[in-house]
């Protein structure tokens, strides 16, 4: 894929309004990529990735399974924050399929730049777009999957950290937040990190 290719996206694919489609993070060469689903409302306004409340847990889990946020690249598979307007609020709506598709061009586009050694697919519309459609989270959380291309990087699906923060049962997101923090250190030691 080359350059041209994403830049040439019509906007129109997406969905607007956004603040801001700068939401990547990480050195070109990182050997462990995290994608996520797209940016929340605070990713978008402040221009940054997994800067809000998903991304304090996000910070957590990498720390927990010692991972230095610096040397892996974070980025999302779609591009903008979909959302609909509640009030003064802006509220998260799932990309669809055609949002996932209209911004293909843009995850393959950093794939090919960072070359990384593993992918980790954080919640179930990353995996899909990074795995496949028929996976399922349920079934493969976790589990160090080969590459779909040969030369290509591992991946691992795990769930999205503000799956977590929808928890009610604090033992619950104990659990799921420690599960988590084991996900991303089994990528990282495939990654060689």
């Amino acid at each position: 894929m080359k350059r041209e290719t994403a830049s040439a996206v019509p906007l129109s694919k997406l969905t607007l309004p956004t603040a801001n489609r700068d939401h990547i993070r990480g050195p070109i060469d990182a050997p462990l990529l995290l994608a996520g689903e797209q940016p929340g409302d605070r990713e978008d306004l402040e221009g940054h990735v997994f800067v809000g409340p998903a991304g304090r847990v996000l910070d957590e889990a990498l720390e927990a399974a010692g991972i230095d946020r610096d040397r892996i690249f974070i980025t999302n598979v779609v591009k903008h924050f979909r959302w609909r307007p509640s009030g003064k609020r802006r509220l998260h709506e799932r990309p669809t399929t055609a949002n996932v598709r209209a911004c293909r061009p843009w995850i393959e586009l950093e794939l090919e730049m960072v070359r990384p050694n593993v992918v980790v697919a954080l919640g179930a519309t990353a995996a899909h777009a990074l795995i496949g459609p028929d996976v399922r989270l349920t079934d493969t959380r976790g589990v160090l999957l080969d590459p779909i291309e040969p030369d290509g990087p591992r991946r691992l699906a795990t769930i999205h950290p503000s799956a977590i923060l929808r928890l009610r049962d604090a033992d619950e997101r104990a659990s799921s937040r420690e599960q988590l923090a084991a996900d991303l250190a089994t990528a990282a030691a495939a990654a060689g990190m």
